[in-house]
């Protein structure tokens, strides 16, 4: 994987402490997953452990076996010369009591600008939700073509993820909130 690239906007961050940058398309998407704390340690990991992407059909190639501040990553989809390759960067990470998530960064050579995170968190009635948040510009001529079209596939993938979440927490827990041993 080429270490050399480099973020390719200035707004590092932005999706940990907002508000997101103007000038971009805006996303926000959350999903409740299910209920208790062993969902919220499943689905935590099932993100920060890229299962989340693979689940969702995307292919991962990582620096990292989890999401750590500057683990470098190129998750791609489609097929054949219908594949498309996005280099990342992930910037932040949360492993917290009542939060789990990480944001990456596109890198030099992504079909867009921006930054996306992926968050799960326990609510005080312990309910666990999943959110996507980004802001993203086309960074290729393909995307600038695709126009408005590009934030309607990434909504779709943001709840594409979402349910890809749900799912892999249900396995991992056998439905009924208990993590099962693998």
């Amino acid at each position: 994987m080429n270490r050399v690239l480099a973020l390719n906007y200035p707004e590092t961050g932005a999706t940990r402490l907002g508000p997101l940058p103007d000038g971009y398309n805006h996303l926000h998407h959350t999903a409740r997953i299910g209920r208790g704390h062993a969902v919220f340690e499943a689905a935590g990991a099932a993100v920060t452990s890229w299962r989340m992407h693979r689940g969702s059909g995307a292919r991962v190639r990582t620096t990292a076996t989890r999401a750590e501040p500057g683990a470098r990553l190129e998750v791609s989809l489609g097929v054949g010369r219908l594949r498309f390759t996005a280099p990342c960067e992930v910037i932040w990470t949360a492993y917290e009591k009542d939060r789990t998530g990480f944001a990456y960064g596109t890198l030099a050579g992504h079909p867009e600008r921006g930054e996306e995170s992926f968050v799960v968190d326990i609510r005080d009635d312990g309910s666990v939700w999943f959110t996507v948040m980004a802001f993203s510009r086309p960074a290729s001529w393909y995307t600038r073509l695709a126009g408005p079209l590009v934030p309607v596939v990434q909504k779709w993938y943001a709840k594409r993820l979402g349910r890809t979440v749900r799912r892999l927490a249900a396995a991992d827990t056998g439905g009924d909130g208990v993590v099962q041993r693998r």
